[in-house]
């Protein structure tokens, strides 16, 4: 399986691009970034470009997007939530338009399917995505963010792929 794994924003948007087999690894991963200048729909436009052309390049079999968050109280974050869903949403138009399934995750799933811990710091899931991944270098924020969204996917798919799987008497799982 191969997963285009993407951590939008309007103004950077983390990809990258994980193999799950023989096990999972980084084909490719980086930031789309775009200067905070450019007029929104334009910004939106450029990132719609990329994901078709990755889509196009990669042949992802699934791509798995992290939604937006927005917090609660005096904590939310509704400008930004605002600005990510609309980075998601050219997503899931390019997916749609290329016939690709997407599976969203929320940034706690991804954290914990990461780090073991939900509210796991930037760091924490940086470290643990390059280990993971063995890269030889900590990728950047937003591209240690999308990595982190595909080992996510990665691993929710292995797990729902064994529990689906019929299990015959005397058969190992």
């Amino acid at each position: 399986m191969r997963v285009l794994a993407i951590d939008p924003g309007t103004l950077r948007m983390g990809y990258g691009v994980l193999d799950a087999e023989p096990t999972p690894s980084a084909d490719d991963y980086g930031v789309i970034a775009l200067p905070a200048s450019m007029p929104l729909e334009q910004r939106l436009y450029q990132m719609h470009s990329h994901i078709l052309n990755m889509i196009h390049v990669f042949n992802p079999d699934a791509i798995a997007v992290e939604d937006p968050f927005v917090g609660r109280g005096e904590r939310a974050f509704v400008k930004s939530a605002l600005a990510i869903g609309q980075a998601q949403a050219v997503v899931l138009i390019g997916a749609a338009s290329a016939g690709v399934p997407v599976h969203r995750y929320p940034p706690a799933t991804v954290k914990r399917a990461v780090t073991d811990y939900g509210a796991a710091t930037k760091e924490q899931v940086q470290a643990m995505a390059a280990s993971t991944l063995g890269l030889a270098a900590v990728p950047d924020t937003d591209a240690a963010d999308a990595l982190a969204v595909g080992l996510c996917h990665l691993s929710a798919t292995t797990v729902s792929d064994l529990s689906a799987r019929e299990i015959r008497p005397g058969e190992e799982r």
